[in-house]
């Protein structure tokens, strides 16, 4: 009989030396979290110019509401008062302009005198229309 030998020699062709793998889940993580902090940092700042626009004091409804409820009783304070607030408004338009300017020319003399009468019904008609102007 004859002994027969193995060879464990066999030459392996199908099979490929080992290759490195370009691993990229660490960057696409930093990329969504850095994106996410961007989204999340927006968010914040928008919902801060909100409140704080929410927040402002706006001199144009102030000097609305301070005008709707002047005491016309009062002449010589309301005369005044007018006058002041009335100069918030007064650029809006020409229209504007020209009434503020005309209840200006009538309230004069109810501004410069010790004791003054109260308001004459066209004048008061004038402040009524100049209030129904406004816009806010």
């Amino acid at each position: 009989m004859q002994e027969t030998k193995q060879n464990f020699d066999i030459p392996l062709h199908d099979i490929k030396p080992i290759v490195d793998i370009q691993e990229y889940s660490l960057y696409y993580l930093l990329g969504i979290s850095f994106i996410s902090l961007l989204i999340v940092l927006g968010i914040i700042y928008l919902t801060y110019k909100y409140i704080k626009a929410k927040n402002a004091y706006n001199i144009r409804k102030e000097h609305y509401k301070l005008i709707t409820s002047l005491d016309l009783s009062n002449t010589k304070h309301a005369a005044y008062a007018i006058t002041v607030l009335g100069l918030t408004f007064k650029d809006d338009s020409q229209r504007h302009s020209d009434m503020y300017d005309n209840i200006v020319q009538r309230l004069e003399s109810y501004k410069y005198r010790k004791e003054v009468d109260l308001f004459d019904a066209e004048v008061i008609g004038y402040i009524e229309v100049y209030k129904g102007m406004i816009d806010v």
